[in-house]
């Protein structure tokens, strides 16, 4: 059994196709599958990895910045600004991205935006297969 999965952004549906699995991570909720026929379902996503199951087993991986999960019995939606399919992912940006966000927290440690930047940066290269170190 299978259900429809949707990345939206306020622009574009950036990903639409069948699935029979969707993780994510929520906020205070931790991480949370989803099979087709779950009670519906609102979250506030945090930062993190979301893992599409595809018809035919394949797993397809997008890193999300925040946003919410939507989910009813045939239909999982992520309504997110940014959403980037794992093989889309610029790794030498992203790193440079981290090396920034990191020096930025290292002088404001207690700013929530500065983590919240290390956090994708983090997401963006786990996404994309890459060694991220954790804090």
């Amino acid at each position: 059994m299978t259900m429809q999965v949707e990345f939206v952004s306020p622009e574009d549906i950036l990903y639409s196709g069948q699935g029979s699995q969707v993780v994510a991570r929520t906020r205070g909720g931790g991480e949370i599958a989803f099979l087709t026929g779950h009670e519906p379902f609102i979250g506030s996503l945090v930062p993190c990895e979301v893992r599409v199951t595809e018809d035919g087993g394949n797993v397809r991986r997008f890193a999300v910045r925040g946003g919410f999960v939507s989910v009813t019995g045939t239909k999982v939606t992520v309504l997110s600004d940014a959403a980037v399919p794992a093989e889309e992912i610029d790794v030498a940006a992203a790193r440079a991205e981290l090396a920034e966000a990191e020096a930025a927290e290292t002088a404001d440690p207690d700013n929530a935006e500065l983590r919240n930047n290390r956090r994708w940066a983090e997401v963006l290269l786990a996404s994309a297969g890459e060694a991220v170190g954790s804090r």
